[in-house]
């Protein structure tokens, strides 16, 4: 009775070799389907706030400071963020930061005035802070090198997919429920994901459901495992604050200021630019509003691919990144030509080579900090450090673009003047100040304190 197990093994252990789970691509797509809620609930205002606007009688001054609002906490909480995502690991910091900004946003409902909603904004961008470095964490230990800008991709298409579905899903709720009622149903959704997320999420080496075959190959192929790099005589990681001894570091803050100006445009006043700009009612807001959302999430499919080809046929890594984020900057910056567009057909097509050519660069963008990290335990804190800038973007662009409409001058002339400018400068910072290899390999602006 036992020979025949004996003998049936090794047949078993090749057919695990033959036959490689793919549990990795589930991962990406819960964290894709968290980035994207996170992007419903954020967008969620920019499409209420017309009517919050009428009933809570606030100024076009004041609406950009509450639009930007959101990214006073969720600028500073990146630092934190990406720490405690190190300290901690991606699971118990996403369930609990998912936890909190979905009752962040369900207590908009309860605002009677300016100061409430800026109040619940904050602790949305509290909650909400650790995402993105989580979301690279978990690409870094589940994905090997060349599949990595595809997987962040993946990822970041939540954030288009959430930003294009908040204009027709919460116009719906909105029309059913009241501007109220959308911040109570949209802050239901995350709490949802937190419960799969619990039941489904391990790390690799811990995860039933993937076998040894897909571990060996995330591992042999630069998937950043503690356990690998340990046994590996892996180096400790850099202290948090010795990360900004070197110039990459500053510079991945400054271009993804530059970027997140233009993002964020696509988050805050869009829907404004569509309606008093091009003359949408809402019902065509609903409908088309969505489209650059919808076509930038396959840009943003090509441009990780395109990436990942790049380093699979032996392009250097360098040039594999930023190959796709020059290109990308640069045609991000035909934004500027929507405000002068012969009619609204046009400044939507505009909008949305604009928006698509942003979202070819994320891919390699958000493989960044795992390509410069030193150790495993780096990467999510750089993510963080990065990502500040892209929030600094969010903060600087709804306030300049406010303050550029309440001139009365050009319409959005020169708002979308500013935000191409940005894209361009961008281009630059990321051409010429970035140097993708690890830190500990580069030459330090100043020596340790």
């Amino acid at each position: 009775m036992q020979e025949p197990s004996a003998v049936a093994q090794p047949t078993s252990t090749a057919d695990k070799r033959q036959r490689r789970s793919q549990i990795r691509w589930l991962m990406v797509i819960l964290v894709a389907l968290a980035t994207a809620i996170a992007y419903i609930d954020r967008a969620n205002l920019s499409v209420a706030s017309d009517f919050m606007q009428e009933e809570l009688q606030f100024s076009n001054e004041l609406k950009g400071v509450m639009l930007s609002s959101f990214f006073w906490t969720y600028a500073i909480c990146q630092l934190p963020g990406g720490w405690l995502v190190d300290r901690f690991g991606p699971r118990v910091l996403y369930a609990i930061a998912v936890v909190w900004w979905s009752i962040g946003t369900a207590a908009t409902a309860l605002a009677r005035g300016f100061t409430g909603v800026i109040g619940c904004r904050l602790a949305l961008g509290i909650g909400e802070a650790p995402v993105q470095s989580a979301n690279a964490r978990v690409v870094s230990e589940w994905f090997p090198r060349k599949e990595r800008a595809f997987a962040s991709s993946i990822f970041d298409t939540g954030s288009e997919f959430g930003s294009a579905l908040s204009v027709p899903l919460v116009t719906l709720l909105i029309a059913l429920a009241g501007w109220r009622g959308s911040f109570v149903i949209t802050g239901a959704i995350g709490l949802v994901w937190v419960a799969v997320w619990l039941l489904v999420y391990r790390s690799p080496r811990k995860h039933k459901w993937a076998n040894q075959a897909e571990v060996d190959y995330i591992e042999q192929g630069g998937g950043r495992t503690e356990e690998k790099e340990l046994e590996d005589g892996g180096k400790q990681p850099m202290k948090w604050r010795h990360l900004f001894r070197y110039s990459t570091t500053w510079a991945l803050v400054a271009g993804y200021t530059c970027r997140g100006v233009i993002i964020y445009f696509f988050i805050t006043w869009y829907p404004d630019f569509l309606v008093n700009q091009q003359g949408f009612s809402l019902l065509e807001l609903g409908l088309y509003g969505a489209i650059p959302g919808l076509a930038a999430m396959v840009a943003n499919w090509l441009g990780g691919l395109f990436s990942d080809w790049l380093v699979r046929r032996g392009t250097r890594l360098a040039l594999a990144r930023k190959i796709p984020l020059v290109i990308g900057m640069l045609g991000a910056s035909t934004i500027a030509l929507a405000a002068i567009a012969p009619n609204p057909v046009a400044a939507l097509v505009f909008l949305t080579v604009s928006y698509c050519s942003a979202a070819i660069s994320t891919g390699a963008l958000l493989s960044l900090p795992a390509d410069v990290a030193p150790t495993p335990r780096n990467v999510a804190s750089l993510t963080g450090v990065q990502n500040f800038g892209s929030q600094l973007g969010g903060i600087i662009g709804p306030i300049v673009i406010g303050f550029l409409l309440g001139t009365g001058q050009f319409a959005y002339v020169w708002p979308l003047a500013f935000a191409g400018a940005m894209c361009v400068l961008g281009a630059g910072i990321y051409a010429f100040a970035v140097k993708v290899k690890p830190l500990d390999e580069q030459q330090p602006m100043f020596a340790k304190p």
